[in-house]
């Protein structure tokens, strides 16, 4: 019964951005299941895209989302560089960077794990005051609490 157990893939979608909280996130990933063959990694990072009108013109827009993009490759190749050091095949480890208009970055974390069929979310818990959580949200809680047929780590 194990040996058909280790053949199951399991699919984890890991949220990613600039944050200490995110860069745990990768850490207990790493750690817990040192590159275990039956895991496969997406690490998600989401640029949200600011309405058209935001910018004054194209080439402010331009200059916007090529700084987002360099940020969003270097918080990747620094997610990657920590599952692979601890033992991920890098073929296992999928990353993503999604540009998109985002009215909550919670809806489209949960958008992206249903769309490629992840069993487990994995966030790093942000840390916001009790204040700044009733008046902005959580992403963790939204995620935990509208998450459908998946496992949420939520990591501090």
């Amino acid at each position: 019964m194990i040996q058909a157990f280790d053949r199951l893939i399991h699919h984890l979608l890991v949220a990613v951005d600039e944050s200490e909280n995110s860069r745990r996130a990768v850490s207990y990933v790493a750690k817990l299941l040192e590159g275990m063959p039956s895991f496969k990694v997406m690490l998600l990072h989401i640029i949200n895209e600011p309405e058209e009108d935001f910018f004054a013109d194209d080439g402010e827009r331009e200059r916007w989302m090529a700084e987002k993009q360099e940020t969003a490759e270097r918080v990747l190749d620094e997610a990657m560089t920590v599952l692979v050091g601890e033992g991920f095949e890098p073929e296992r480890v999928f990353p993503l960077i999604k540009v998109r208009y985002c009215p909550s970055i919670a809806e489209c974390i949960l958008h992206e794990a249903e769309a490629s069929q992840s069993e487990t979310i994995v966030v790093g818990r942000k840390g916001v005051s009790h204040k700044e959580e009733f008046l902005f949200g959580s992403v963790s809680n939204r995620i935990v609490h509208e998450a459908k047929d998946c496992t949420v780590w939520v990591v501090e």
